[in-house]
C-alpha cells in the first residue's frame, strides 16, 4: 500500500465478543486500550445532549502502543499526527464490522521528512490488522 486506505473485516461474533477479544490480543502485542472508559460513542453522544437511535453501537477504539510510541516521539514530535490508531467496531445487517484507517510509506514519506518512520508506521498497522483478524 502506498497511500492510505481504510482497512475493513468482519466478524460473527457478537459486537460485545469481538470488543473483549480484540481488546485482550492488542494487549498480548504491547498495545494500550487508551480510552477504554469512552469507546462507546453512542454513551458519549448521549452524554451531551446529541440523541441517536437505541441501536447505534459504534465503538471507537484508541490505540497506543507505549514502549514505541514514545521512543519514536522523542526522536520526531512531527510524527504525533500520524501516531493515533483507531480501530472501529459497529453492527451492520447482524454482523459486527470492523475499519482501521492506515497509511502507507509512500503517503507518510509525502508528509515527512523522516527516514524511518513511514516503515515503523506500517509495522504498527500490519500488526494491528494481525489482531483484527485474529479476533474475527
Amino acid at each position: 500500500m502506498t497511500q492510505s486506505e481504510i482497512y475493513q473485516a468482519q466478524s460473527a461474533k457478537s459486537l460485545k465478543s469481538y470488543l473483549q477479544d480484540v481488546s485482550r490480543l492488542a494487549e498480548s502485542r504491547g498495545f494500550l486500550i487508551h480510552n477504554a472508559e469512552r469507546m462507546d460513542m453512542r454513551q458519549m453522544f448521549v452524554e451531551h445532549g446529541h440523541p441517536v437511535p437505541d441501536d447505534f453501537d459504534l465503538h471507537m477504539i484508541q490505540l497506543c502502543k507505549p514502549e514505541k510510541a514514545s521512543k519514536s516521539l522523542s526522536k520526531n514530535p512531527d510524527r504525533a499526527p500520524l501516531m493515533p490508531k483507531f480501530i472501529m467496531i459497529f453492527s451492520k445487517e447482524g454482523k459486527t464490522m470492523i475499519r482501521l484507517l492506515t497509511y502507507g510509506t509512500d503517503f507518510v514519506s509525502g508528509l515527512l521528512d523522516d527516514d524511518e518512520f513511514p516503515e515503523s508506521l506500517v509495522q504498527s498497522f500490519d500488526a494491528l490488522k494481525t489482531v483484527i483478524d485474529e479476533a474475527c
